[in-house]
Formats: structure tokens, sequence, C-alpha cells
């Protein structure tokens, strides 16, 4: 059912409102990356709130080794299309997802096989390797919720199948990027080799120059990004100016609207 006027849909309510106007050839296919996006950045965060570095940055992390890398941009670029469309944002947002030039075709299958390495804190490899647990216990549930539902020979009118059919599909997709991610994952160590450079996992204390408030973040792998608690991306513009740097260093960070320029108070590890 729509949304009503005065209600302002979250991510995952227009993810859903999306996928049920697709086909159900259409629907398949777009699911899996269409609730990836959704989670990413936050499935009940509002989607008026959705703005275009968040997508740009999605559109950075996405592996241009991945046989499906064209394809994925091609279903998000009509997910947020739909949602400007629609009136849920006032910008098209589908214009801040761009490809990497020179990372298509044959490179693209050649480069499947390359590792790619991710670094997690051991709090977020825990969070993640409880959650892979959960969802293969209830990858286990639907599977039985399917077979009873299934007893009912009516298939046309039964949506309790289908809907453990969608369920299932979610949980699967979700399962196998987490064990991706988990294989992959390298734990950063709570006692490091000393430096006096910055890196991942560490916070940085920051003071903008313009207006003298301070602000910590925190560098880590972009699967790990949280804005609320202050973690950023190692491959954003912010997080590549503080990555490797020293106590009292200043950096300079390019925006649309000119220059950020922070001072670096220090460096926790």
């Amino acid at each position: 059912m729509p949304a009503s006027k005065d209600h302002v849909p979250s991510l995952g309510e227009v993810a859903a409102l999306y996928l049920d106007r697709l086909s159900a050839k259409d629907r398949d296919t777009s699911q899996p990356e269409v609730y990836k996006f959704a989670r990413w950045y936050g499935w009940e965060s509002p989607f008026s709130r959705l703005a275009g570095p968040a997508v740009a940055s999605y559109a950075e992390q996405l592996n241009v080794t991945d046989i499906d890398y064209e394809k994925k941009f091609r279903i998000l670029r009509a997910f947020l299309a739909y949602g400007k469309k629609a009136g849920w944002s006032t910008k098209n947002l589908a214009t801040h997802l761009k490809t990497k030039k020179g990372k298509t075709g044959p490179a693209v299958a050649v480069g499947r096989s390359l590792r790619e390495d991710i670094s997690l804190t051991q709090p977020r490899y825990d969070e993640l390797k409880a959650e892979l647990e959960n969802l293969k216990k209830r990858s286990r549930e639907l599977v039985m919720e399917i077979q009873s539902a299934a007893a009912d020979k009516d298939f046309r009118e039964n949506a309790p199948l289908h809907a453990a059919k969608e369920e299932r599909g979610h949980v699967e997709g979700r399962i196998k990027e987490l064990e991706r991610t988990l294989k992959s994952a390298t734990i950063i160590g709570e006692k490091k080799e000393p430096t006096r450079k910055s890196s991942i996992g560490d916070s940085i204390i920051v003071c903008d120059l313009a207006s003298g408030e301070e602000c910590r973040y925190m560098l880590v792998d972009p699967r790990e990004v949280n804005a609320a608690k202050g973690k950023i991306s190692t491959a954003s513009p912010l997080g590549k100016a503080l990555l490797r740097r020293s106590d009292g260093e200043t950096v300079e960070i390019n925006v649309p609207a000119g220059k950020l320029r922070y001072q670096i108070k220090r460096v926790e590890r």
C-alpha cells in the first residue's frame, strides 16, 4: 500500500514499494541489490535524508571486479530515480552513481579472482559473525515455513508461501555477503606497532580551523562506516586526508563549497 501524503517513508519502505511495482522477473533480479543498499545506509532511515555524498560513497565501495558491476549500477539508478519521481527526494540521487572508468569488460572477469582485503575491528567482526549465525538459523526456519505453506495447493493466493520465499531470498543473499566479508576480513589488533602515523582503526580528534569546533572520527573500512558513531571510511575524502597523519598536522579537504581545513589535535589508538 502506498505511503500516506504526510508519512515520510524509510529507505526500507521505499525499497519494498519499488520492488512491488516490478514484474516478478525484474523483482527477483533487483531485490538483492536494492535491499543491500537499504541495509548499508540504514533500513529505518528516512529516504528524504539520503544525500548525494552517501550515494557516491556506496558506489565507491562497490567491487569493480564483480562481474555484475554495471548491472548493479543500473538497478540502483532505477531505484533512486523512482524515489525522486515519487516525490520522496527533491534531487535525482541517481546522478551520483558513477562507475569507475576503465574497469569494465574483460578486465572485470579477470579481476574476479583477486582477493579483496577487508579490515575490521574485533567488535565489528564479532557482530557480523553473530548476525551470520542468526541468519543461518532463520534460513532453516524459513525452509520449514515454505514446506508447510506449500501444502496449500492454491499457490496463486498463498501469501504465506510467497512471503516466506521472498524473505528467504533476502536472508540467503545477506548470508553470502557476510560469508565473503568474514572470509576476507583481517582483524585489527588492539596492540599495534608504535607509529606516529594514523592508520585504520585509529580515532582522530580534529579541530575545524574555521569554527574552532572539535570532532572525533574513527578511520574504518568502507563496510564498517557508521556516520552516527563518527566512523568514516578511509576511502572517503576526509578519511583519505586523515590517513597516515600525525598530531599537529593540518589537512585540507576540497568540497563543492570550497576547502575545509582541520588541525589534528591527537591520534588515539
